[in-house]
């Protein structure tokens, strides 16, 4: 039966609702073998907020589709191409996503609430000729070429719009809430989970080798044959999980405070109790240089802590309070620092390569007086000459930033609100970043 084929003038837009309804019905009737059906090729298409509930689209071309913010709930996607596709905050609870192509697909923050993603394909995005081939049901030498030539069309444009520009992009779902979904049997290698909520969620016999799970929920989980060798389980809570037959050969553990020196234990409790006291308990903690890697410091209070040159990569700070903290020149590569306020922190010339600063606060902090009280003057974040390389901004505040000669290579600032940002010298000054939903006014 043949494929539905778009004009050339929709191929990088959007469908009115009309041709949507028509190319969903003509699918329907190929799904079922009836007259007049052609599969549907929404591949490369814009359909962000479309209401795609219930919808029968198995085996669906929708390779780099843009469906962010949609609603997929109860949607069938069995075996259907979704390389690369945006499903950002999209809804896609109680979907079926079975030995479905999701290879580089983006999940951030999407609902997969008791969806069914049964040997899904969750890899990086990569032109390998297994995933396409044995997905897409393409059987001939053409069909296979066409279907390579599309993931290369949808990896370039991918690069040329700084989204996560790698050349084999990984599969996100970070903060992706997956409660009691069933993913027995899925392929996640390097997929990156940081604080997903697989709560109670079937990963028996899944693959998670080399995938990033730093502060996920995974409570209650099955995880019977489940392969976590080389895994990021740094602040993951395991919480009534049988690991009796689980792999976590080579995976990284969090270092638990207790395991890191009276010192710093002390460091830290007085560092708190100086904070609640407004300065007359306690003491300022002095961490410089201190090796806080792979700590799990999640909602930790370390406003206006000393931490210059500190080693805090790979730890988790989601949650954490770094207001006005000093981290010059501090390591926090791959670190997961989701939602934490950094608030006039200093960040010059730190090490911040692939880490995970989803919303967070690097907006001017307010400087208040010894009693609490608001001065009327402010302290903006400088991230001087820092090395932002790869790293996730999505949603980050960096209103007044100093962000001159920072590096930001590849970094996601998708939604990033720069404001008043001081540019100079990272080659985003005008429009250097066009169409990646950036803010600069």
């Amino acid at each position: 039966m043949p494929t539905a084929t778009l004009p050339p003038s929709l191929s990088a837009s959007s469908l009115r609702p009309d041709q949507l309804a028509e190319v969903l019905e003509r699918h329907a009737r190929w799904v079922k073998g009836q007259p007049g059906g052609a599969r549907a090729n929404l591949s490369g298409l814009d359909l962000e907020g479309a209401d795609l509930s219930q919808r029968d689209l198995r085996a669906a071309q929708m390779a780099g589709a843009r469906l962010s913010k949609c609603r997929l709930s109860n949607a069938n996607l069995a075996g259907a191409d979704l390389f690369c596709a945006e499903l950002e905050d999209a809804d896609v609870s109680r979907a079926n996503l079975s030995q479905t192509d999701l290879r580089g697909v983006r999940l951030r923050a999407t609902d997969l609430t008791e969806a069914n993603l049964r040997g899904a394909d969750l890899r990086a995005g990569a032109l390998d000729a297994g995933g396409p081939v044995r997905r897409s049901g393409a059987s001939s030498p053409q069909e296979q070429e066409t279907l390579r030539q599309l993931h290369r069309s949808v990896l370039a444009r991918r690069t040329a719009e700084g989204k996560g520009g790698e050349e084999e992009p990984c599969a996100d779902l970070t903060g992706a809430v997956l409660r009691n979904a069933n993913l027995s049997g899925a392929d996640l290698t390097s997929g990156i989970l940081n604080n997903a909520d697989l709560g109670g969620a079937n990963l028996s016999g899944a693959n998670l080798t080399g995938a990033r799970l730093n502060g996920a929920n995974l409570s209650g989980a099955v995880l019977e044959g489940a392969v976590f060798n080389g895994a990021d389980l740094v602040g993951t809570r395991m919480a009534d999980c049988d690991l009796a037959q689980v792999n976590l050969g080579a995976a990284l553990m969090a270092r638990p405070l207790d395991a890191m020196g009276s010192e710093i234990q002390r460091a830290i409790f007085d560092h708190e109790r100086w904070i609640d006291s407004f300065g007359q308990r306690g003491e300022r903690a002095d961490l410089d240089g201190a090796d806080l890697s792979r700590a799990d410091l999640r909602g930790v209070n370390l406003s206006a802590a000393s931490l210059r040159g500190a080693n805090l990569s790979g730890s988790a700070l989601s949650g954490a309070r770094l207001m006005m903290a000093d981290l010059s020149g501090a390591n926090l590569e791959g670190a997961n620092l989701i939602g934490a306020d950094l608030s006039g922190a200093n960040l010059s010339y730190a090490q911040l390569g692939e880490a995970d600063l989803t919303r967070v606060r690097l907006g001017p902090a307010e400087i208040k007086d010894p009693a609490g009280r608001s001065t009327g003057r402010s302290w903006a974040a400088n991230l001087m000459g820092a090395n932002l390389t790869r790293a996730h901004l999505n949603g980050t505040c960096l209103v007044q930033a100093n962000l001159s000669e920072a590096k930001l290579d590849q970094a996601d600032l998708e939604g990033a609100d720069l404001t008043g940002a001081k540019l100079l010298g990272t080659g985003l000054q005008g429009n250097g970043l066009q169409g990646t939903g950036w803010r600069r006014r």
